[in-house]
Formats: structure tokens, C-alpha cells, sequence
């Protein structure tokens, strides 16, 4: 890997990144707490556990402030899908990282043209949506502000290649084309479930037998996180059942709290 990837972030995604790129070369991680770090370094040497026999875990380096960052040659955003929270944080990589530093954000919905320019170098700039689990999501979605020079499109392509992932390159429109696509369709079978009654399991159970999808729509929802798949149908202009917003008033975010539309307590 010729890029030396920042990640700023201590989440699912930023953890799974990290351990992706592990596989391929060393790797910086900022971690904003304590707790953060303690959570990343977890995740981190789970996933470079199931990835390889070798100890490549040791290849991501964990800093608590975020110019730690700063000798990264490609530095990905990888916070809450909030556009304030994603600004600020973008805004201080670019403060840090060098001249010829790529920024990058694995924002799923917002404006990539709007983040970019916020933070003062939308030419070097650019949409990287990867998806969990990223260990094993082969696509990558690349969006691009209308100021992105060549090269930076070519680093990015490059850079997803060294990961051993597909690129594909998308529009900057809200959701780009997975999410965009894919959100209408999940919220439909919670619509499903609140006209019929059935259970969760059963309306999962009939779209991966009969579907062939690996995974039931409702499970989806739960592991995306129930906060975020809110998020998200705000950003593409699709309407947000009421269940969803129950569930996420109450604090029942899907698999990382536990509880969403099935029980993983048990």
C-alpha cells in the first residue's frame, strides 16, 4: 500500500477499516478517549484475528489527539453520520494533515460537495463510502466534489485497489446508489410488519429463503443501527416509519444496544 491511511474514528467502521488496511501496510487511528481507545484496540485485534494468522493488528498504531494524524499521506473521516460532527472533524484533519494529503469521508448520505468546500480543499477531496463490515464488503462507492483534480481520483482508485476492494465511481447525490436504493426497500418491510403483525424473524425468514438475500431487512435495519438508518432516510428524502423512530427515541438503536426490532440479549 503506498498510501499511509489516518483514520480518525473508533467505530465499527473506523475499526474495520483500520484492520483492512493492517493486512497491507501500517495504519494511524485517533481515538478521542480513553474508552475510545480501549473499545478500538478491541476491535481492531478482533478483526486482524480473523483476517490473518500473522499479528498485523501491531501495524495500526491508536493516537488520542488527532494530530497524531498528521504524517498520513490519505486521512479518512470516519465519525457519526452527523454533517456538523463530520465537518469539525474534516476541518482538523486538514489543518494537520500535509499539502499533498488526501481528506476523505465514508459519509453513506451527505453532500460530498458541501463537505468538501467546508473545509478548504475540495480539490484534494473525496467521498470514500465504505461498507460494514468492511473486512468483507467487497465495494467501495467513490464520490467526488466538481473541484477534485485527477490525481486525487486516481490515489483514491489506487488506494482501494491496494485494499483489495472495487471501486465504483457514484454521483454526489444524497445516498449516492446502495443506500439510495436500498433504504426505500428496508423501511417498506417495517411499513410490512406494522400493517400485518408479523413478526420480525418470519418477514427476515421469507426475504433470505425466498430472496436468496443473506440478510432479512429488518436485521439489516438493526445492524446498520437504527439511528443511523434514520439518518439516513432524512438524507435521501425517503419517509422514516414511525416504528423506527420509536425504537430510536427509546434508545433501542438495533445490534450495538441490544435490542431493535429483534432481541440480541438473549
Amino acid at each position: 500500500m503506498e498510501e499511509r491511511l489516518g483514520i480518525a474514528g473508533s467505530g465499527a467502521i473506523a475499526c474495520g477499516l483500520a484492520a483492512t488496511a493492517a493486512q497491507h501496510g501500517e495504519v494511524l487511528l485517533w481515538a478521542r478517549s480513553d474508552r475510545s481507545v480501549e473499545r478500538a484496540r478491541g476491535s481492531v485485534a478482533k478483526w486482524c484475528g480473523k483476517l490473518s494468522e500473522a499479528p498485523i493488528a501491531d501495524r495500526v498504531t491508536i493516537v488520542k489527539e488527532i494530530d497524531g494524524l498528521a504524517s498520513a499521506t490519505f486521512l479518512v473521516e470516519a465519525v457519526a453520520e452527523d454533517h456538523d460532527t463530520k465537518a469539525s472533524v474534516l476541518t482538523e484533519l486538514g489543518r494537520h494533515g500535509g499539502e499533498d494529503a488526501v481528506l476523505a469521508t465514508t459519509t453513506s448520505s451527505l453532500s460530498i460537495a458541501q463537505l468538501a468546500r467546508e473545509t478548504g480543499r475540495p480539490e484534494r477531496f473525496v467521498g470514500l463510502h465504505v461498507f460494514n463490515p468492511v473486512p468483507k464488503m467487497d465495494l467501495i462507492e467513490l464520490a467526488y466534489a466538481p473541484e477534485a483534480v485527477n490525481g486525487v481520483r486516481e490515489r483514491a482508485r489506487g488506494l482501494c485497489a491496494a485494499l483489495g476492494k472495487t471501486a465504483v465511481e457514484v454521483p454526489d447525490i444524497a445516498g449516492f446508489v446502495v443506500n439510495r436504493l436500498l433504504f426505500p426497500y428496508l423501511f417498506s418491510a417495517v411499513e410490512l410488519l406494522q400493517q400485518t403483525g408479523m413478526e420480525p424473524a418470519e418477514i427476515d425468514r421469507c426475504m433470505v429463503l425466498g430472496a436468496g438475500h443473506p440478510m432479512g431487512p429488518l436485521a439489516l435495519l438493526d445492524y446498520v443501527g437504527l439511528d443511523v438508518s434514520q439518518a439516513i432516510g432524512e438524507a435521501i428524502g425517503t419517509a422514516v416509519p414511525a416504528r423506527v423512530q420509536e425504537l430510536v427515541a427509546a434508545g433501542e438503536l438495533g445490534k450495538k444496544t441490544g435490542r431493535g426490532f429483534h432481541d440480541y440479549a438473549r
